[in-house]
């Protein structure tokens, strides 16, 4: 099966370092095959005959501490669950050039209903959300970013439950684990 390893909050501002290419050869070495990382920020694409997604994130979680010290949260989703959820993107998701689009991942124990939930209502003038499985899609007007509810997820406690990647990256993703 086909994996995606969203790594939490590496190579950003100079905090926990991650060569990608160790990672890479780390996953290779652990048996993985067909693996891929795309950028800088912990997008790790791999096979495994493994199907228990929870034991096989512990383990890349397992394989992060050993080879790097470093406990990184790790959310695994399968390679079916993204191109199945970008089906579930609303239209206006990625397409306003003036407007800044992510996918908000969340990781579980946690739930998109309490990430919404802890970040409160959506200010419509200024944000759009549209949730499925645990991806929530958010778009808002690069003019008026900062006004929006949701530009200020990372001041809330709900941060430390979420992986964000930006809609080309996510589109990337998606391309990449159809190869």
């Amino acid at each position: 099966m086909r994996y995606i390893a969203l790594l939490r909050g590496i190579n950003v501002g100079g905090k926990n370092k991650l060569s990608m290419a160790e990672l890479k050869e780390s996953f290779r070495a652990r048996s993985f095959s067909d693996v891929i990382t795309y950028i800088n920020s912990g997008n790790i694409l791999f096979s495994s005959d493994r199907d228990d997604v929870e034991q096989l994130k512990s383990h890349v979680e397992e394989l992060i501490l050993a080879d790097f010290s470093l406990e990184i949260p790790v959310t695994l989703i399968t390679g079916e669950e993204l191109i199945e959820s970008l089906s579930y993107a609303p239209d206006w998701w990625n397409n306003d050039p003036d407007s800044k689009h992510n996918t908000i991942i969340v990781i579980p124990p946690a739930t998109p209903a309490e990430i919404a939930e802890q970040i409160g209502e959506i200010k419509p003038e200024y944000e759009k959300i549209s949730i499925h499985g645990q991806f929530i899609f958010w778009s808002a007007p690069l003019k008026t970013f900062s006004r929006s509810r949701w530009s200020r997820i990372v001041k809330t406690s709900a941060y430390q439950s979420i992986t964000i990647r930006n809609a080309n990256t996510t589109l990337k993703l998606a391309e990449l684990v159809q190869k």
